[in-house]
């Protein structure tokens, strides 16, 4: 490109850059590339200028050349496809006609910020610092599937997509595709997406993050759909979603987070499907703490959580728990309040979701509510069994609880004592040998009757009759009763230690 063609607004940023001068065209420094569309030609650079710059424009002695402009209408198609470019590259307050590419490039360092895009094909990118796309208006698609950027990716402020689907003269068939694209990237720090607005799927399968990636107080609209999509993800430290919103499927599966999946005062919102889908992840914890109840679908299945924050009225109508493990689970509540949840299940009756409830309350030490939980599976089980099979586990329930109740036992015990007690007081039975008979001792004839692993002598010397031994009849069976279902309810309790 010869000099010579230059227009003012192009010569100031061309002898800017040996010197890494900053070029800036706003009248007012708050200015963004909103409303660029109506700038005149004195802001006006040419796309080619700016690309015939970073490839080929020498650097001053002792200085250190770079693009830095702010404010100015780009026009034309900034093309840096497989470029090697060794300046950083600042456009900040910019308005673009057409979408920039730097598909495969190696730079050293891309700001947007504050500006306005149709777009960006940034697909298997390698940055060595960082990519900034803060406060940007990306009316189109952000493709950065693949990109390795050795710093971060700064997408704070940004609004992605459209309401109405994409729009800008570079799109077309892009109407169904992601709006932001970060799969299969590695980053070398972190996703800093703070307050971020997308309107359609966010996609970062398979992305690698060295740091943690920031979703607070961001909103990923994708109703009836996969707002993001982020399988295999995997991260250093953390997931952070502090008051996001989610309209669509927000899906985590298989994702690695060794620190916190932080999503309190978070909103899901997937009336007709799942909302929440974090499936055969591993995560040390999870906090859903503070949120509304999620509308949707919640799936957990396979998981492996240290430690998993959910009040009860988070969980919604219906969840998919089948397989899920966690140490422990806050906040400490009475079983009471955690049981019904489990009856959500979308699959049924699973016994292992009550095994993992009552672990969960042996690890914190809370052995009666252990003991509750165990008591509510078997009533569960109970209902699933043929009307037919059911007596014996209702009659064992009424007495000794399934053997987690034994006070209940002891409680039938006594008040049939009582009983026995009284009557044959008032009435002694007859003596089946006279003068051979020991003398009759009401309660501890009653105590012959019921415990049939124990004699005082009392039952085989003397005889009751009428309603008296029909009486006798009822305390022997009751006492029979009593001690198997107590014994199959020690024996149960022995064979979980």
């Amino acid at each position: 490109m010869e000099i010579n063609d230059l227009t003012p607004a192009e010569r100031r940023v061309w002898d800017a850059f040996p010197r890494g001068e900053r070029v800036d065209f706003r009248e007012d420094p708050d200015e963004t590339g909103a409303a660029g569309e109506n700038w005149g030609e004195e802001r006006t650079v040419r796309a080619e200028v700016l690309t015939a710059l970073v490839l080929s424009r020498p650097t001053a002695n002792g200085q250190v050349a770079g693009l830095h402009v702010r404010g100015a209408k780009i026009m034309g198609k900034l093309d840096l496809n497989y470029a090697v470019v060794e300046h950083a590259i600042r456009l900040r307050a910019c308005w673009f006609e057409r979408k920039p590419n730097i598909y495969g490039a190696q730079l050293r360092s891309l700001t947007l910020n504050d500006s306005m895009l149709p777009g960006l094909s940034g697909a298997t990118v390698r940055v060595d610092v960082a990519l900034r796309l803060s406060c940007c208006r990306i009316t189109g698609p952000v493709r950065l599937a693949g990109a390795r950027i050795a710093g971060g990716l700064f997408i704070r402020k940004a609004v992605i997509g459209s309401p109405d689907g994409p729009d800008g003269p570079d799109t077309g068939e892009e109407a169904e595709e992601p709006a932001l694209q970060v799969n299969h990237a590695d980053i070398g720090t972190d996703i800093i997406a703070t307050e971020l607005t997308v309107h359609g799927q966010t996609r970062m399968n398979g992305t690698t993050v060295a740091g943690q990636v920031n979703l607070n107080d961001s909103r990923l609209l994708a109703p009836g759909g996969i707002a993001l999509h982020a399988e295999n993800l995997s991260v250093g430290t953390d997931v952070r979603g502090h008051r996001l919103q989610v309209q669509g499927m927000f899906n985590l599966t298989g994702s690695r987070i060794p620190g916190q999946l932080y999503l309190g005062r978070a909103a899901f919102s997937n009336p007709d499907g799942v909302a929440l889908r974090a499936s055969s992840c591993v995560v040390g914890e999870v906090w859903l703490s503070s949120c509304d109840t999620i509308q949707g679908v919640v799936s957990l299945r396979r998981s492996q959580f240290d430690m998993l924050h959910m009040p009860p009225e988070t969980w919604p109508e219906q969840i998919r728990i089948d397989g899920l493990s966690y140490r422990t689970l806050a906040p400490h509540l009475p079983p009471e309040e955690r049981l019904p949840a489990l009856e959500r299940e979308e699959s049924g009756y699973l016994p292992y979701a009550y095994e993992q409830l009552s672990a969960a309350y042996r690890t914190v030490g809370d052995e009666a509510a252990a003991r509750t939980v165990q008591l509510a599976k078997l009533r569960r089980h109970r209902r699933t069994l043929p009307t037919h099979a059911r007596f014996w586990g209702l009659l064992q329930d009424a007495t000794v609880g399934y053997g987690f109740r034994p006070l209940r036992a002891a409680g039938w015990l006594l008040a049939l004592l009582l009983i026995g007690s009284i009557a044959y007081g008032i009435h002694p039975p007859r003596e089946l040998k006279a003068g051979e008979a020991p003398e009759f001792n009401p309660v501890f004839y009653t105590i012959d009757l019921m415990l049939p692993i124990i004699g005082f002598g009392q039952e085989q010397a003397f005889a009751p009759a009428g309603w008296y031994q029909w009486l006798s009849y009822l305390l022997i069976v009751t006492g029979w009763v009593l001690a198997t279902t107590t014994l199959a309810g020690v024996s149960r309790s022995l064979q979980r230690q």
